[in-house]
């Protein structure tokens, strides 16, 4: 009956896409990249190769899957690998990813799409990282006996996994081979529900990667030139509320700071109204490609994908977006790596990172708009404050690294990797 409700469910979503399709490019591009696609397996894929199928739900996801694909890419060059993506915004953007042999959208989950893509793809061994959760992938891969782990899983007491009504989703978890988590709690609630022996925890491997960032880190002359001697408040990843924020904070800082802020959305429409919120006082990125004047400007908006996590090396203060949206905060670790204080809005508790910074007193949840210009403010003006949270992140984010090996090790001694 469980398995009837789920297909039932993937229907409906499937039909929800397509109508938001009639007005949305995302979802059009979600629908698109899955059409023909059994064609498009066929006459790609190789034959008589090895295989290795990583998962990513999203953008997000890809960059705690990242630090293992180029580990598996660099130590076994043998295998092909195959990335997946859920959504648009993780596809598009990784879709020329050249550590990876194949990227495709996944299929929509059922029973025949799900046999179909497993038998095309023929993996032997399957990651799926942190979230992704699919009745019929995950049990037509146990079903032939493939290898499939889940990385930097996260798991909180409120998940249907914990509830009498959970059987379900017990049976899907029941499906991966090992269960790689990031902490402590998440190995606990599994072990209370009858997974020990396949679990372990092994940190997140998003640590990893923003460390890898900041030692490869190159330089962005036209942020360098904007900044110049100011101190710089950056905001990547923000909506509307968080851009709202952001205009409340600059009312309280002195000349002496300047805003670089990074939307999560950067279509023609949001970028717009994000250059009306600030007026004047504004210019894109794109602009200054072309005067390199217009960096006397206080507020740079920055109108492309890819920069946020390079451009966090040249700020003073961070405030990452998301955390007035239900789905939360976006990742608070790129701008925690090069040792500079957070600050982020309240829905941030299920992010088991923003919760270990904010107990460690390095990152700052805030109920409002009032609330972070307060906060932001006495940031700005206790340099002293600001040196010592550097410090103690410098610490903090060496004793979280490692995952990545972790995860490595157990596949090699399970004969996973060759």
């Amino acid at each position: 009956m469980a398995v009837l409700f789920y297909n039932i469910f993937i229907a409906l979503y499937r039909l929800g896409v397509w109508v938001v399709s009639l007005r949305t490019e995302k979802a059009k591009q979600w629908i698109a990249g899955r059409s023909n696609w059994r064609q498009q397996l066929a006459s790609i894929l190789q034959p008589g190769e090895q295989r290795i199928w990583i998962h990513c739900s999203s953008l997000g996801e890809f960059e705690q899957g990242k630090p293992l694909i180029e580990a598996i890419r660099q130590r076994y060059p043998g295998n092909k690998i195959v990335l997946t993506f859920f959504s648009p915004s993780g596809y598009e953007v990784c879709k020329n990813y050249r550590n990876a042999d194949y990227i495709f959208y996944l299929p929509m989950d059922g029973r025949k799409a799900a046999r179909d893509f497993v038998a095309a793809v023929d993996p032997k061994l399957v990651l799926f990282v942190k979230y992704e959760f699919w009745y019929h992938y995950l049990y037509t891969l146990k079903q032939n006996k493939i290898p499939l782990l889940l990385v930097s899983g996260a798991f909180r007491p409120g998940q249907s996994f914990f509830k009498w009504y959970g059987g379900f989703f017990r049976t899907m978890l029941g499906c991966f081979s090992h269960l790689h988590v990031q902490d402590g709690v998440s190995a606990k609630l599994l072990e209370a529900i009858g997974f020990k022996n396949n679990v372990s925890i092994s940190g997140d491997t998003r640590y990893d990667r923003v460390t890898a960032i900041r030692a490869a880190l190159q330089p962005i002359p036209l942020a360098a030139l904007f900044k110049g001697s100011h101190k710089i408040l950056i905001a990547g990843s923000t909506w509307p509320d968080d851009e709202a924020a952001m205009e409340q904070c600059m009312k309280h800082l002195s000349d002496g700071w300047k805003l670089i802020v990074a939307p999560h959305e950067t279509d023609t429409k949001h970028i717009g109204q994000v250059q009306q919120l600030f007026g004047n006082e504004a210019v894109l990125y794109s602009e200054l490609t072309r005067n390199e004047s217009l960096c006397a400007k206080r507020v740079l908006i920055i109108d492309n994908i890819g920069m946020l996590s390079s451009l966090y090396a040249y700020g003073d203060i961070a405030y990452v977006g998301g955390g007035f949206q239900k789905g939360g905060i976006h990742n608070v670790l790129e701008p925690a790596v090069f040792g500079i204080p957070v600050v982020m809005g309240p829905v941030y508790r299920k992010f088991v990172e923003a919760v270990s910074l904010t107990s460690a007193k390095v990152a700052f949840p805030v109920q409002n708009a009032d609330e972070a210009a307060a906060v932001v403010s006495q940031l700005a003006n206790d340099d002293s404050q600001r040196k010592t949270i550097s410090d103690q992140l410098q610490k903090f984010m060496k004793k979280k690294t490692g995952a990545t090996e972790r995860i490595m090790t157990q596949m090699l001694a399970a004969g996973w990797l060759k």
